[in-house]
């Protein structure tokens, strides 16, 4: 077997100690490989960024100019792939941008994240944003960066070049979205997007909130989390998840409800799947990890859209997780600038919607899943293979298998560490987990066979690829997209 030669790298009884970021791997050996719904000794034997095999602890023994990287009996599970975050750039940069929120999730042990069409400026709602999008992400990354589209009103002829352009689906919201370039779509607009996307691999991405018409004023303190959560009732998703559910059975285009937050919502997902609707779902670190009865007056910078409720919802959607009814979890990364969250003010009302947590989203999830009787490989299902299926990657990303892009978290489920405003990469630190003591330290993550983040340390260039990701047949070189 032909492999690529590395380094020589050498190793303790816990783990990794002398890994140089930016090193070419080739064989990755661990007592605890997650592979499909199990966990062994094994050798990861890597060669040009893709895993070529995957052996019985020990089989491997280095070639000359080929050494291991033995990493004890720490973690080795497929790359996490967060499919919902916010990086903003291009038009609002000062919130987030594609160096900081890729050295998060590096840091974070995920390999690829999906960027949302919105809040950058342009949205990505059309194939010129779209490259505007892409020239301003390029030579940026640390981890492998796709992109979903957006469905705005009168876009629909967009919709299918952008598919051929790369992007593996839409998001659309069914609420004002908070930015006035990304508006809501009415259910008309669905439909002629739902036609347009019939025939297709492509998947419609849903905030799924619906405004009540005839909605009460908001009276109350607007510094009360109450107040705020009162404004944005478990109807509202309820309302928004049915007619999803509907249209999903009706058009058989594949659906997808972002951040799902209320258990209300669960008997109609699971009456749409019964019917053979193509839908699925996520929930959210913090709809898992957060409770309202627990946000202090004042604390806009818990504040999201739809938001977070009650302790027994949240045990609820737990439940959901562990009888598989939800399909993944994602961190939707929305952040920004501390002064829009109007901390002097503490105006839950008027502050800016959304919570960061892209680089910690591994270990909120494994502290909570250790104690609900969850597995390490349920950890790999929830947070890397299903999200590829999601967006198209399963054929190359989200599980240890041959063939597969060498995509790896090496991560420690029995350690302790305290969130802290100095190790956060994100670009601003504000979010609720400071101060939190989490279980489960990522010590290194690899992307496509390169070492880019080892305890602390980043590689010393961006290696990161763009995804462009082709659910629909190419076109006839003849025939324009439109």
């Amino acid at each position: 077997m032909s492999l690529c030669p590395i380094s020589y790298l050498t190793r303790s009884s816990r783990g990794i100690m002398e890994a140089r970021p930016g090193s070419t791997l080739s064989i990755i050996r661990s007592k605890r490989v997650i592979t499909g719904n199990g966990i062994s000794p094994a050798d990861i034997i890597i060669c040009d960024g893709k895993i070529t095999s995957v052996l019985p602890w020990g089989r491997q023994l280095p070639n000359t100019g080929t050494q291991l990287l033995d990493v004890g009996d720490l973690v080795v599970m497929a790359g996490i792939i967060d499919p919902h975050v916010h990086v903003n750039e291009p038009g609002r940069t000062d919130w987030e941008g594609y160096r900081t929120a890729t050295l998060a999730a590096a840091a974070g042990g995920i390999t690829t994240i999906v960027d949302m069409p919105l809040n950058s400026l342009p949205p990505t709602t059309s194939v010129s944003n779209f490259n505007t999008k892409l020239q301003a992400a390029e030579g940026q990354c640390y981890v492998d960066v796709a992109f979903w589209g957006g469905v705005i009103p009168d876009n629909q002829v967009e919709l299918v070049p952008m598919l051929h352009a790369g992007v593996p689906g839409f998001k659309c919201f069914l609420i004002n979205s908070g930015v006035p370039e990304f508006p809501h779509v009415s259910l008309m607009d669905l439909h002629t997007a739902m036609a347009e996307l019939q025939g297709t691999n492509s998947v419609l991405l849903f905030h799924a909130e619906l405004q009540e018409s005839k909605g009460s004023p908001v009276t109350g303190d607007p510094t009360l989390y109450e107040t705020f959560l009162s404004s944005r009732p478990d109807r509202m998703e309820v309302a928004a998840v049915e007619l999803v559910a509907d249209l999903c059975l009706q058009y058989k285009v594949r659906c997808h409800i972002v951040h799902l937050s209320s258990e209300r919502s669960l008997p109609i997902i699971r009456r749409a799947k019964k019917a053979g609707a193509p839908i699925t779902v996520e929930t959210t670190h913090h709809y898992l990890t957060l409770s309202a009865e627990h946000i202090p007056p004042g604390a806009t910078y818990y504040k999201c859209c739809p938001p977070v409720r009650g302790q027994s919802n949240k045990e609820a959607l737990w439940n959901a997780l562990l009888q598989g009814e939800i399909d993944m979890v994602v961190s939707d990364h929305s952040p920004c600038t501390a002064d829009l969250k109007l901390l002097k003010e503490g105006d839950f009302l008027k502050a800016w919607g959304g919570i960061s947590s892209l680089q910690l989203g591994l270990s909120l999830f494994w502290s909570s899943a250790k104690v609900r009787g969850f597995s390490l490989p349920d950890v790999s299902r929830l947070l890397c293979s299903n999200p590829a299926k999601l967006c198209s990657l399963d054929n190359r990303k989200g599980s240890i298998k041959q063939g597969y892009d060498a995509d790896l978290v090496i991560w420690d489920p029995d350690s302790e560490f305290q969130v802290q405003a100095k190790n956060i990469y994100h670009k601003n630190k504000l979010t609720p987990y400071l101060g939190f003591l989490l279980w489960g330290e990522v010590v290194a993550t690899v992307v496509q066979g390169t070492l880019v983040y080892h305890k602390g340390k980043h590689c010393p260039k961006p290696t990161g690829k763009q995804l462009l990701i082709h659910t629909v047949d190419p076109p006839e070189p003849s025939a324009p997209y439109y």
